[in-house]
């Protein structure tokens, strides 16, 4: 569904999974920093929220889209989490340039779920322009970061229960 046609943060909170014991990674985009530290914040209150401990939530930033797939990849291996969760914006400009980065970052992070099979989640904003972005960080469409933080918890969630 078109978040023009939902609020971001307007989950059904009986879906999420308690977060305790779960660690989970926030790699966030420094380009376009107004629109990526509200995100990145809301994904910190989410899992806050959820119960995960101040401690096991890791927050790393890079230099902007591209960065984030490797960025994600180097927390995986490094830290071994249980989900990672991939926060930029890009706007779209007068050149192709737009297109580039995110087909980029779409396919970098879908590889790092099937490479790692651990969730990897996308938490880009794409848009037109700056007012599209604004109101999904934290605007009157919610908060993309909130999302992708309940998204994080539910397939963390999910690969623990099917392992058992």
């Amino acid at each position: 569904m078109a978040s023009n046609l939902k609020n971001l943060s307007d989950f059904n909170h009986t879906e999420i999974p308690d977060g305790k014991g779960l660690k989970i990674g926030i790699v966030v985009a420094d380009f376009n920093t107004k629109i990526t530290d509200a995100l990145s914040e809301g994904a910190y209150n989410t899992l806050r929220k959820y119960h995960l401990n101040e401690e096991n939530i890791i927050i790393k930033r890079v230099p902007g889209s591209i960065e984030l797939t490797l960025g994600a990849q180097l927390l995986q291996e490094h830290l071994e989490l249980d989900a990672i969760i991939c926060l930029g914006c890009v706007i779209q400009g007068e050149t192709k340039h737009f297109d580039y980065v995110c087909d980029s970052v779409t396919q970098g992070i879908t590889n790092l779920n099937i490479r790692y099979q651990r969730p990897f989640i996308f938490g880009v904003l794409t848009t037109d322009n700056l007012q599209q972005a604004l109101d999904r960080a934290g605007g009157k469409h919610g908060n993309k970061g909130d999302e992708a933080a309940a998204a994080a918890i539910r397939m963390a969630s999910l690969r623990s229960e099917l392992k058992k």
